[in-house]
């Protein structure tokens, strides 16, 4: 499996989309795809998604969705860290970070995207930072 420190373009990474909407896990799927660097596999929540990883899947980077219904999405980050501590966590959100900043800055997440400004670039600007 790739790594999640790798340049931009030098290698395909894995991406998970955690998002309870299937309509924006197909768009950002098809953004992410379609710059040819990302292979892409979905989780309808954070639940599904800590299940997936502790089957043995490793995406390089989880995108996940702050506003999971009826999920503490700051408990799966932490849950997803100890099970793979290699991965890029990184948050979205409709809202802006600030609502969410001090939580943010506690958990395992290398960071947060909001949902209308995600962009392959600021994605693989997160996961060259590494976990």
């Amino acid at each position: 499996m790739a790594t999640a420190g790798r340049q931009h373009g030098a290698m395909s990474r894995s991406v998970l989309i955690v998002d309870d909407d299937p309509a924006y896990r197909a768009a950002v799927r098809a953004l992410l795809e379609a710059d040819g660097d990302y292979a892409v596999t979905e989780a309808a929540s954070g639940a599904a998604a800590v299940a997936a990883v502790a089957r043995g899947e490793r995406p390089d980077i989880v995108l996940l969705d702050l506003g999971l219904p009826g999920e503490n999405v700051f408990a799966v980050t932490r849950e997803l860290n100890v099970l793979a501590a290699d991965m890029v966590l990184v948050l979205c959100s409709v809202r802006e970070a600030e609502e969410f900043a001090a939580r943010i800055a506690c958990s395992p997440a290398a960071g947060f995207l909001a949902k209308d400004r995600l962009s392959v670039r600021a994605l693989s600007d997160l996961a060259d930072r590494g976990p």
